[in-house]
């Protein structure tokens, strides 16, 4: 089920490998394990996407793209997990991480104010820096992690379901269906007034 689900939503490899910001990347693109699709690399490559996502910078793909590489895990998911950061979730996210990172620092709150002024901006960034780049670090992190943990059990939950409804086929098939309800767990007993076919 998460195999399917993933494939319908990651471009196709030459749609990957048409994009002029990946041709950096030559031919360590034609590495096959950077396009197979497991319990491994999926879950790898969600814990880069979900990283790259609170990386404050413009070329978050090609990153997650050499990270995948480096990684050996699935190059077209890691690119389309980038883009769980867009313009209209990134105000959110990047709040979120600039709170952490003044929590973990214990920064002191202090008045907002705006001013277009390349010496405002400096002054900001000597302020709101420190706090919001540990908190893109610590956040990347955390839901790369959660990522990662997350698609190991959710597929590794997949594989032991679908045994199990081909085991309970293959005993269907070998087994009489009034036997089989004894064999299967949760059957109902028959009662003992029930009434028995001719």
């Amino acid at each position: 089920m998460p195999k399917k689900l993933i494939k319908r939503f990651i471009p196709s490899h030459e749609h990957i490998k048409r994009q002029k910001a990946l041709s950096v990347f030559g031919s360590l693109l034609h590495n096959p394990n950077l396009w197979c699709l497991n319990r491994r690399s999926a879950s790898g490559a969600f814990a880069v996407g979900l990283f790259m996502t609170f990386v404050p910078l413009p070329s978050q793909m090609i990153m997650a793209a050499g990270l995948a590489i480096a990684f050996g895990v699935n190059l077209p998911l890691s690119v389309t997990l980038v883009w769980i950061s867009n313009p209209i979730t990134m105000p959110i996210m990047f709040y979120l991480a600039y709170k952490v990172g003044a929590w973990l620092l214990n920064t002191p709150r202090h008045e907002f104010y705006f001013e277009l002024s390349w010496s405002y901006l400096a002054e900001q960034m000597s302020i709101l820096g420190p706090p919001f780049l540990l908190g893109c670090l610590v956040c990347g992190l955390l839901f790369a992690l959660f990522g990662y943990f997350s698609i190991q059990w959710l597929w590794r939950y997949s594989v032991v379901r679908s045994w199990n409804k081909r085991r309970i086929r293959r005993l269907s098939l070998k087994i009489p269906a009034d036997k089989l309800k004894k064999v299967l767990p949760g059957s109902r007993k028959p009662a003992e007034n029930d009434a028995k076919p001719d």
